[in-house]
């Protein structure tokens, strides 16, 4: 190979590890950008409402268990003594029979130029309970008097600042306002709604409804705490996600362009929701005073079973973004090369300054593309961007290659490499597959514009032409 060519090449290599540069501080924008989002987000939420999650109702029993113990005496250990002795508990029943039918409306709320999505939530919810007996509470032994506390329903709300109304609830056939708090440390915050009175001393059904309306930000979480749980789900937002440990069913699940609508039928034999809560309640009570904070550190390393609702942006503007740039050394170097076969081709030098001049082009359109997508929606910010890239590089070129109709022909080949990038960018699960289309096409192309150039004659002098075998 002539030293005037491999000096070529090796300029190439050197300007594209120097493009590498720009590229890793655009980058480096994109996530701080992201970062930015994320913490306007947060700000939104400590102004405001937080992700929310529902768990309940669940009737909360409060009780004193005492029972007589026999101990020695001081001092003698000869003798015993009978004492009696005392222990709060708190008894958590979960309904036989959970409904839910929750529809959303969907707003936005604004910091600074960032938005996040807001939901409205209208929840109703209606089963009802098997009230347990007495004699069936929890004990320290079968001769224990167990004397009742206030009796109570409680509903666990992640956010209460979410709360729009002030919910009541229809026990059989009283209805009662809910209050502040649930006295469970399982349930964290939330409701409760104290009951009337009762001895617990005969089995009974007891339905139950009431209407909860409840604020939040993206997504609304909900545990499956009856032994039966249907819960159905409506928005207009076209673009939910499902997480969680239980997904909707596939055949009732609608989604489109009109909104979605999603249900789900869960058992107590497929979650793990009640013996969770059951731990948390009894590690609780199992807890001294000066251990309450562990116990509520506890809570919150615990997860319980649930299932979610996420309302997302169809586009997310940065990680796109952020995987365009990815592909951007694959943009430089494919310019690069066609540059470089069309000095090979024409016999026209291209100077290394106008090899970086046109790379620096190509990087700033991610800049503009990033800039742009946080004002406008992404499509349209890729197209705009492209096609400032693509009239000022085909212009620029037109000069730089000393015919406009060589400039036309390299801007129709950056708005077919543009395209390929979207269509990598829009196809995430197909990007493996087209993006090794692309490169093999391109290779295809390279070999099969070379394939009569006799590369021993190429770069020995710039008045000579290049062999092509017959």
């Amino acid at each position: 190979m002539q030293k005037t060519l491999l000096y070529k090449i090796l300029a190439i290599l050197a300007l594209t590890v120097l493009i590498c540069l720009p590229l890793a501080m655009i980058q480096s924008t994109i996530r701080e950008r992201s970062d930015f989002r994320a913490e306007a987000v947060a700000s939104i939420a400590a102004d405001s409402v937080r992700e929310q999650s529902i768990i309940g109702p669940v009737m909360v029993i409060p009780y004193t268990d005492e029972f007589d113990v026999t101990v020695p005496v001081a001092n003698d250990a000869t003798k015993s003594e009978t004492v009696k002795r005392s222990v709060s508990r708190v008894h958590l029943v979960f309904p036989n029979q959970l409904n839910v039918e929750g529809k959303f409306d969907t707003d936005y709320r604004y910091r600074g130029i960032h938005r996040v999505l807001f939901y409205s939530g209208q929840h109703k919810l209606t089963g009802d309970f098997d009230l347990p007996l007495k004699s069936a509470l929890p004990r320290a032994n079968s001769l224990s008097r167990i004397t009742l506390g206030q009796v109570s329903i409680a509903v666990g709300i992640e956010d209460v600042r979410g709360i729009r109304n002030i919910p009541t609830i229809a026990w059989g056939k009283q209805s009662i306002e809910f209050q502040q708090g649930t006295g469970s440390i399982a349930l964290g915050s939330g409701l409760h709604a104290d009951l009337p009175a009762m001895d617990l001393e005969q089995t009974a059904r007891v339905p139950f409804a009431f209407n909860l309306g409840l604020d939040g930000i993206e997504r609304q979480h909900f545990s499956p705490v009856g032994r039966n749980n249907q819960v159905s789900l409506t928005s207009k937002w076209p673009h939910p996600q499902f997480a969680g440990n239980f997904l909707p069913s596939t055949k009732d699940r609608v989604i489109n362009d009109d909104g979605f609508k999603a249900n789900w039928a869960i058992s107590s034999l497929s979650t793990a929701a009640q013996q969770q809560l059951l731990a948390l309640q009894n590690g609780a009570a199992s807890a001294d005073a000066a251990q309450a904070g562990q116990a509520a550190a506890a809570r919150a390393a615990v997860q319980v079973d649930r299932f979610s609702v996420a309302f997302i942006e169809p586009v997310n503007v940065y990680s796109l973004a952020e995987r365009a740039t990815k592909y951007g050394l694959l943009f430089v170097a494919l310019t690069f090369a066609a540059f470089f076969i069309f000095e090979i081709l024409k016999r026209l030098p291209i100077h290394p300054v106008q090899y970086l001049l046109v790379g620096m082009a190509l990087v700033l359109f991610f800049l503009l593309l990033v800039g742009l997508s946080e004002h406008i929606q992404f499509v349209v910010a890729y197209a705009i961007a492209s096609t400032a890239c693509i009239l000022l590089l085909g212009f620029y070129l037109s000069f730089v290659l000393r015919n406009w109709m060589r400039g036309l022909g390299f801007g129709v080949a950056l708005t077919v490499l543009y395209g390929a990038l979207y269509g990598l960018l829009v196809s995430e699960n197909n990007a493996l597959v087209l993006g090794s289309i692309l490169l093999f096409a391109v290779l295809g192309a390279i070999m099969v514009a070379t394939r009569k150039v006799d590369w021993y004659q190429v770069g020995k002098t710039d008045a000579e032409p290049v062999t092509v075998v017959s």
